[in-house]
């Protein structure tokens, strides 16, 4: 197996060295901000107890130069035979920095600190002063520009004297350090073309894996033998592959997350939370200061730090990330921790909840001690300041209805937990999960808290919401209202049809009148796509059904017609589905109530039934928790 070699090198390590920036590159082109911005930040660095200011990869590959040839045709000095003895690095990726580090050295005076050689024009820094000549050329022209940002930021902006500009060439020099990783692949031309096209940069993953992989850590006399770099490399693509899926990882995490490689999220928790260090001496800890910061590659100096210390084990260390995954694989796969957990991450801030949960896990002595924890923590958050029992109440206008999304989520999670329960319990079910509520479907879509009956006045005024009203009472309706619909939809005449409306309205309309307070209340409430919540406005309750439904089919349903026939069917075409919360379709479908025969309303006791289902979903937090066999 290949392993590319990576290592800490500061810029005062690169002295003497030569480098060679080869022609499939774009050319230098860093703008005045972006130079003015890494002075900023080297000076801004302090160093502390032996840390360092760490830039990106400079991601190199050795060039088959003969060196011996070369010495002796160019030589001209005991210098020149020190430079061709330290050979030639082809510059893969991190060009620009380093071409900007060089000129930034050329201004304090370091001239020739290392070597730079360009594909398209090998002595192109030799004319970086001269005006003139740059304006010939565009890659040295961003260049001359760049030296004048140096000039202007040291003489100018800061107005540094000698002393300070001395110091801050110290700074550089000592504390500043490049990623080098020395690329051992044959195509450096494909290695560019990976690392550059759709700008994906080397990841703290990859650069970690380079770091396990060494050869240095799997020695046939050590008792480490036992772990090989192919067992590591196929777990690893295993473990990558599984945080791909995103019903899996998005259990875990929200969906704003930039890496193209999802590994990084273990490695970055286990730097958080300094797990390689757990159980050590202090005396034997990983150096603190070099995992201290909020740069890039912070994760990465911490486990490039713990391989360099005398106790590194490649086995614990991998051991370590395997630990981490298979927690989360065993959540996901029990109903209870799934939805418990899930949920938490969803309400809170996504990535950050799952290290707090991973620390409650391992303090836990069981997984019930565990489970307590998940539901104090689900009260905590769903209760907030209210008193419980909840009075379910909000403003009269509605203004905060949003914060009772995290009961209304957490009512569908629970019922999804309730119904997979009363399944497991019959015998004749012998699946363990009947449903799972689908975190990754939920996270895809921008949510509002929607009232069922509409918060405002609605007089059935529009033409095509007075129709479909019409059509679902006339099931219900007496003989002689049927013939008075049948009227209404045969008629031309505006003024009838509003006189036969109006008498049927009178005789239909909903029986127990909601005024604003209680609209405003969680029994009125339910989770829904803010597209479709923004498609069909202030329709009566029938058609938020009637499209909600279409929805959860990926149809758009028309409003049913009253013909000679009977009633029509509304025509169908295929719409964008979204998914629709499983309590959000119980409450469309009148699941809560047993009976009723008031299609076009949701009444007071539908609502009121909703509002129990709720309560009794809540009160599952503060059951007692029953032990596994395992922990009788």
């Amino acid at each position: 197996m290949m392993n590319n070699n990576i290592e800490l090198r500061s810029v005062g390590e690169l002295d003497g060295m030569n480098f060679f920036i080869p022609d499939y590159q774009r050319g230098y082109r860093w703008t005045r901000q972006q130079v003015e911005d890494l002075l900023d930040d080297i000076n801004e660095f302090r160093s502390v107890d032996g840390g360092f200011y760490c830039i990106q990869p400079l991601v190199v590959a050795k060039r088959k130069d003969d060196t011996f040839k070369k010495i002796k045709e160019e030589a001209q000095n005991m210098d020149d035979v020190v430079r061709l003895l330290k050979g030639s690095w082809e510059v893969v990726d991190g060009q620009q920095r380093l071409t900007t580090i060089f000129i930034i050295l050329r201004y304090l005076d370091r001239a020739q600190f290392y070597n730079l050689a360009y594909g398209t024009r090998e002595h192109l820094l030799d004319n970086l002063e001269n005006k003139e000549e740059a304006e010939k050329d565009i890659d040295l022209y961003h260049m001359h520009e760049a030296l004048m940002s140096v000039k202007w930021w040291f003489e100018e902006e800061k107005k540094l004297n000698d002393i300070e500009k001395d110091n801050y060439r110290t700074k550089l020099l000592n504390s500043v350090k490049f990623i080098w990783y020395e690329t051992l692949e044959s195509d450096a031309i494909g290695v560019f073309t990976r690392l550059n096209i759709g700008k994906i940069s080397l990841t703290n993953a990859e650069l970690i894996k380079a770091l396990l992989l060494n050869s240095s850590n799997f020695k046939a006399t050590d008792s480490l033998a036992t772990i090989r770099p192919e067992e590591i490399a196929a777990e690893w693509d295993n473990i990558e592959y599984t945080l791909q899926d995103d019903s899996f990882w998005l259990f875990m995490h929200d969906k704003t997350y930039s890496q193209p490689t999802r590994i990084d999220y273990l490695f970055d928790i286990i730097c958080q939370q300094d797990s390689l260090n757990k159980g050590k001496a202090s005396a034997k800890r990983v150096d603190e200061s070099a995992h201290k910061g909020k740069d890039t590659y912070k994760t990465f100096r911490y486990f490039y730090n713990y391989f360099k210390s005398d106790d590194a084990n490649v086995k614990v260390c991998w051991g370590v990330v395997k630990g981490y995954f298979q927690t989360l694989q065993e959540w996901y796969n029990d109903l209870e921790l799934y939805h418990y957990v899930g949920f938490l991450v969803a309400i809170k801030s996504g990535g950050s909840v799952i290290p707090e949960l991973l620390k409650a896990w391992n303090d836990a002595s069981n997984k019930s001690e565990f489970v307590k924890y998940l539901k104090s923590e689900i009260k905590r958050v769903t209760i907030k300041e209210n008193n419980y029992p909840l009075t379910y109440q909000y403003k009269d206008d509605g203004s905060n209805k949003g914060n009772s999304r995290s009961i209304l989520l957490f009512h569908n999670i629970q019922t999804v937990i309730n119904q997979n329960a009363t399944l497991e319990e019959n015998a004749k079910y012998k699946i363990g999960i009947f449903n799972k509520f689908p975190f990754h479907l939920y996270k895809m879509e921008n949510w509002d808290v929607e009232h069922i009956n509409s918060n405002t006045s609605n007089e059935l005024m529009d033409e095509d919401t007075r129709r479909e009203w019409l059509v679902n009472i006339y099931l219900s309706a007496e003989k002689e209202d049927r013939e008075k619909i049948n009227d209404y939809f045969k008629s031309n005449d505006d003024e009838q049809k509003s006189q036969i409306f109006a008498q049927l309205l009178e005789r239909y309309q909903e029986e127990d009148k909601w005024d604003e307070k209680e609209k405003n209340q969680i029994w009125n409430y339910a989770l829904l796509d803010s597209s479709t919540n923004r498609s069909y406005g202030n329709t009566i309750f029938s058609g938020k059904r009637r499209i909600i439904i279409g929805k959860d089919r990926g149809e758009e349903v028309a409003i049913p017609q009253l013909t000679a026939e009977g009633i029509k069917m509304g025509e169908k075409s295929k719409s964008t589905s979204s998914f629709v919360p499983i309590c959000t379709k119980q409450v469309f479908l009148k699941y809560y109530s047993i009976s009723y025969n008031e299609s076009n309303y949701w009444t007071k006791k539908d609502a009121d039934r909703y509002r129990t289902d709720i309560e009794e979903c809540l009160k599952k937090l503060d059951e007692p928790i029953k032990l596994s066999r395992d922990e009788q």
